[in-house]
This record gives C-alpha cells, structure tokens and sequence, in this order.
C-alpha cells in the first residue's frame, strides 16, 4: 500500500510538471486500457483481483479525476469526458457483476463510492453516471452477499449526494417516466425531465417499493455487522431528508419503515413482560457505541431491535421534512397500532394483552417526537371502545396487567401532550358538580353548616361537607406534624394528610425515617415537572363557577380514570405492594399538576361534596376506617410494622407472610399521605390569593 501511495505521488508531480491536458488524458487512458487488456490477455480465471494491477489503475484514474477537476474552470475535463463518453461506469457495473477477476465487485463498489464522494461536480443526473448507478445498487444487499461492507459505503454515499442534490432522488429511485429516458438525445444530458403526473393513471411512472435503493436499504439494516448496519441507518437519515414531498407521493418508504416496526414487533410475543416494562430510553445509535472489535459478528436480541428502530423513527420524525413526518406517522398509526396492535390490546387472552401494553408503556416513554406523540395519543385516548378498556384495564383481575395498564397512564401523564389530562380528568371536572349546591351558592361557608348529611347513605366512613365521622373505636387523635414553616391556612390542609393516619399504625418515625418533610424535596421536584409540562396549556388561574348555578344536582362522574382509581385505592390494604407504590404515584402525579380543578378535586379536604360524590380525601377517609378494623386483628401490630419496614428497606430478610399484604399497605398508606401532605405543602403557597376565574 506504501508504494502504491508512493507512485501515486511520483505520478501526480510528473503530471503537474508536463503539460497538463494533454499528458492527463493520455494516462487516464492508458490506465482504462491496461485494466481492458488484463481480460484480453489473461487465461487465469481463478486469480483474485487484489493480486492484479486493476485496483492500482481504478486508484490512479480516480487520482486524475480528481486532479483534473480541481485545476479544469469548465464544467467538465477531458478525462471525465471521456469516461462519460465511453460508458466506463457501465462497463465497471458489467464487471462487478461478473465478478471477474474474483473480487472485482468489492473494487467496483470502492471505484463509485470514492468518484461520487471525491469529485465536487453533481453528477447523479447525468446518465451515464446515474444508470450505472441504479444497476450497481441493485446488486446490493443481494443474499449471501460477501461485500456488506463496500456496499452499505457506496449506498451512504449515493445518499449523501442526494442529500445535497435532493432532485438527484428522482434518478436514483429510477422515478423517470420511460418515455423520457429513451427520449435521452445526449449520453450525459444535464437537462432535468418533468416527473410524470400523479393525477394520471396511465402513467408509466411506477412507486418504487420492492427493489432498487430503499429495499436495499432496509435488508442492510438486519445485517449482523454492526459498522454495516449503522451506514444503513445514517442512509436512512439523509434519504428521509432530502425530498419529502418526492419521498411521501412516489415512494413507499413511509411503509417499509412501519413495516419494518411490525415485523420487529411479531418477534417479541415470547418475551417477558417484566423485561418489556422495564426498557429504559436507548438511543438508536447507543447499539454502534461500542467497540466495532465487539460488534462485529454481533446479533442484537429482538427487544434491542424493535426499540432501537422505534427510537430511530422516532429521532427520523424530528429531521426528516414535515411532508414525510405527516406521511410516516399515518403509516405507524395505521401498520402498527391499528392493524397489530390494537387487536393484541382487545385480545381476550392475558399474556397478549401483557406483552402488547408491556410494549406500548415504553413507546409512550420512549417517544419525543411530536407528531408521534400526537399518533400515539390519538390511538390511546380518541379510540372509544380502545381507551374505555384499557382504563378498565387498571383494575383487571390480573395485577399485572393492572400494574402495567397504571404504568402506562403514568407515562402518558408525563407527556408534554395537553388532550392526555384533558380526555382522562378535567372533562369531567370541569362543571364541578362534585360541589353540593350550599357549596354552589356559598363556597365559603363553614363546613359544620351544611344540611345535606342526613340524605347521605348509612355509611360511618362516608364523608361530606368536610365532616370526618370517626370510626369504630377510634384512636386517641395524634397530635398534628408541624409543616417546615407556617403557612398561615396552609397548615390545615397539610395537617388534614398528616394526621389521616392513626398513631397507632404509623412506623416510619419509629425507624428515624423522619415525618414528611423528608418528602418535600421530592415534591418540589414533581410540581417543577408538571409546572413545567403544563405552561403551554392555557390553562386558568382560578376555579370555573359552579354548574349548574340553580336547580336540581347534577349526577357527578369522576370519570373513568379517577373512578379506578379510587377503586384501587380503596382496595390498597389487600392488594400487591408493587401496584400500591404504582397506583400511589399516579394519584400523586396527579395531584401535582397545577391546574385549579385538580388542586380542589384532589388536595381540598375541605370541599362540599354533593350526594354520593367522593374526592381523594374522602376516599382515604374510608380506607383508614377499614384500616383501624382490620389492624385490630393482628397482635404485636408495631412490632409487624417495623419488621415488614425494614424487609422492605432491605435491613432485614426474616418477615412472617401471615398479614404482609395487610402491612404493606398500611406503610403505602402511611407515604402515600405524606407525599400528599408535601405536594399540599409545595403548592398552597403557589396558589393563595389567586384571581378569580375568567373563562
């Protein structure tokens, strides 16, 4: 290789030293001639080519190409000229393809790649550059294929060119009507054919799909070679980026991409649910930042195929032109979510449903692109019979399936999407009718006025109007945990989740753990985020009237989201551990947000409830009734706790299964209030004094 370059060298000095024009084209041509001549003279068909003088002449009349187009001012040198005249390209295509001497396609692939990577000049359009092109790229990615390497190059590079000649994709993609082409009347016309009419049915224009740059492409993009792999992917990139209103009407590259999503997606139905759920966000390219050394005969499982494609769509739909986003994300919406997936979601089947909302749960988390974001939220949440279910699906009679439907209501509402709280909360909020109406006509009356307790059903846990009926031999009161510092009626509130809990089954002072001001860093941390997520969403500063202002009560319906979870929640002391910290922290997220309906619906203690509505307080009012009657039952209940605590802080490994459940949740009951009680603490202070409602 050193003499080589050496000769090189020798011969590029000789040449600058004679006269130019003259000498160059007289050694571009001996060198074709030499190469021409080894198949006239040679008998040894068996004789690899890197053991001949063919790769030193391809590098030599490249050499001159580009030595000539640097010192020429016109458009095109006589060596160039020449090559375009004597269909040179054509011929070394021929070659290739004959594979003669052996080893002559890999020299090929190396010869176009460096001639449309080193020469400057545009010349895709010309057609004796952009035939030999097309041929070459249909013996790409052929099965079996030996030369992965030089052909993903070659494939990068004709996409780069296109990248910066975005009409070069009509020659490319072989998109010219026929009659054009043979109506060519010079070898190398630079004049651009019109593409033909889409409006004409009879059009010889055909979409190109099966064959040719895109199939090839993708077929490279399953390779086991890690380096061959990330040139297709980057070809991708720059191909989605150079025409897309081209791409989106006359290709089906929107389809093959989904289609490729699909097939990834068809291999991970024996996958565990619980690796699913857990995929943490990768980005396409985190499978080439390896060592190449290591990745070289590399074979990702099936799990780091789809996701890292799906992010690769994803990161493609934040580049690409808005035209073939528009057209990309229908494909997605209609290939993978309506056709695959939603049947799998509908499925009556458990692990297919497992797997399928596993997979769903972490595209929501793992998506950043907008108009994905868009697609994936209108499947989710503007699918009637779909959104219905997989709300229903929050309290499945599976808890895996419910922890992992509740997952996913998680990271939708971790979205920066508006209509994600809008559909699932604050529609049914928003007349307020969970108000009773003394609270319509006076909101600021006391609660120990109101009237309506004797119309409520015999419940003792039932609560209304602020009214906390105690229950069944109740627990002398705690005295109430100070917050940090005085917020003047901020206080109630916070002491209102402090003090849900009875003393006798609280445990984590017991362990030094401190009360919920340890809390409150966290909280702050989750306002700032929903805060953050939210200042695009117009929302209101102050509380919509009452509705309706006069008359009858209106039927109040929390809707479906909040009724699960309600329902969850008053089945928290017999339910998994897991699913409680799950359940818990979409209620907090919730109760996060900083829009007015949600700070009163789910962080007043305090609000007139109308007949047999109920909030998030009202709630837990219930269930630490339940709780005082069932903890009664179990001996040595500090001694439990403490134990079942420090199992879970991992301090201890010897805890009895008689009553856990039972004493876990009293512990997601004891952090659940003063992750309320910090949310409360974070936020009063945020929204006192605020105006008054203005629609």
């Amino acid at each position: 290789m050193e003499t080589f370059s050496k000769l090189t060298s020798m011969l590029l000095h000789a040449l600058e030293t004679r006269e130019p024009t003259v000498d160059l084209l007289d050694s571009f041509v001996d060198h074709w001639k030499s190469i021409t001549n080894y198949y006239i003279d040679t008998t040894d068909d068996s004789r690899p080519v890197r053991q001949t003088d063919i790769p030193w002449h391809l590098r030599q009349m490249l050499d001159i190409l580009v030595y000539e187009e640097k010192q020429q001012v016109e458009d095109t040198g006589p060596c160039l000229e020449y090559l375009l005249q004597h269909k040179l390209l054509e011929t070394l295509c021929t070659l290739g393809k004959a594979q003669f001497p052996p080893g002559m396609s890999q020299q090929v692939l190396i010869f176009f790649s460096r001639f449309l990577s080193e020469l400057q000049k545009h010349l895709l359009h010309m057609v004796n550059v952009y035939r030999p092109v097309q041929k070459l790229i249909r013996l790409c990615a052929l099965p079996g294929s030996l030369t992965e390497k030089e052909e993903a190059q070659f494939l990068l590079v004709v996409c780069s060119r296109v990248k910066q000649d975005p009409h070069a994709l009509i020659y490319v993609l072989e998109l010219l009507d026929q009659s054009q082409q043979s109506g060519q009347a010079s070898n190398h016309s630079t004049e651009p054919p019109q593409p033909c009419s889409q409006s004409d049915p009879s059009s010889s224009c055909s979409v190109q799909s099966e064959s040719g740059l895109l199939s090839a492409l993708l077929q490279l993009v399953k390779s086991q070679r890690a380096p061959v792999r990330l040139k297709a992917y980057e070809s991708l990139l720059l191909l989605s980026g150079s025409s897309g209103e081209l791409l989106s009407a006359r290709t089906h590259l929107g389809e093959l991409l989904a289609g490729r999503l699909t097939d990834l997606f068809s291999l991970l139905e024996g996958l565990e649910p619980g690796e699913l759920q857990t995929w943490t966000h990768t980005e396409w390219s985190s499978q080439f930042s390896r060592r190449s050394a290591d990745l070289r005969s590399e074979d990702p499982d099936h799990m780091t195929n789809f996701f890292c494609w799906f992010d690769f769509l994803d990161h493609l739909m934040r580049e690409a032109p808005q035209v073939f986003v528009v057209k990309l994300v229908q494909c997605v919406h209609q290939l993978w979510l309506v056709e695959v997936l939603q049947p799998k979601l509908l499925h009556t089947c458990e692990q297919e449903v497992l797997v399928s909302t596993s997979v769903l749960c972490a595209a929501v988390r793992l998506v950043r692109s907008s108009s994905l974001l868009d697609q994936l939220v209108h499947f989710l949440l503007h699918t009637p019979t779909l959104t219905h279910l997989l709300l229903q699906h929050c309290d499945h009679i599976s808890d895996q399936i419910s922890m992992v439907s509740l997952s996913l209501v998680d990271e939708l509402l971790q979205k920066p999407h508006g209509d994600i709280l809008d559909v699932l909360v604050l529609g049914f909020l928003h007349s307020r009718s969970y108000l009773s109406l003394a609270a319509a006509g006076q909101e600021d009356r006391q609660p120990e006025d109101s009237e309506d307790s004797e119309d409520l059903e015999e419940d003792p846990f039932f609560f209304s109007d602020s009214q906390l009926l105690p229950p069944p031999h109740p627990p002398p009161h705690p005295p109430p945990l100070p917050p940090p510092a005085a917020l003047g009626p901020a206080d109630d509130v916070v002491n209102s989740f402090l003090c849900l809990v009875p003393v006798q089954v609280r445990s984590a002072l017991l362990l030094q753990e401190g009360g919920y001001e340890s809390y409150v860093h966290d909280a702050h941390t989750l306002v700032t985020q929903c805060q953050a997520l939210s200042l695009s969403w117009d929302w209101p500063l102050g509380l919509p009237p009452p509705n309706p202002p006069s008359g009858e009560e209106e039927d109040f319906f929390e809707g479906h989201l909040l009724k699960v979870l309600f329902n969850r929640l008053g089945r928290i002391l017999e339910q998994p551990y897991e699913l409680n910290l799950q359940l818990t922290a979409v209620l907090s997220r919730l109760s996060a947000f900083s829009h007015p309906l949600l700070h009163e619906y789910l962080l007043n203690p305090y609000i007139h409830l109308s007949h047999c509505s109920r909030s998030l307080f009202s709630v837990l009012i219930r269930v630490m009734g339940e709780l005082m009657q069932r903890t009664q039952q179990v001996s040595k209940m500090t001694d439990r706790l403490l134990d079942t605590r420090r199992h879970l802080l991992g301090l201890s490994h010897n805890t009895g299964l008689e009553h856990l459940t039972l004493l876990r949740g009293v512990i997601v009951l004891e952090e659940f209030c003063k992750e309320l009680a910090a949310i409360a603490f974070v936020k009063l202070p945020l929204d006192q004094d605020r105006p008054t409602w203005t629609p």
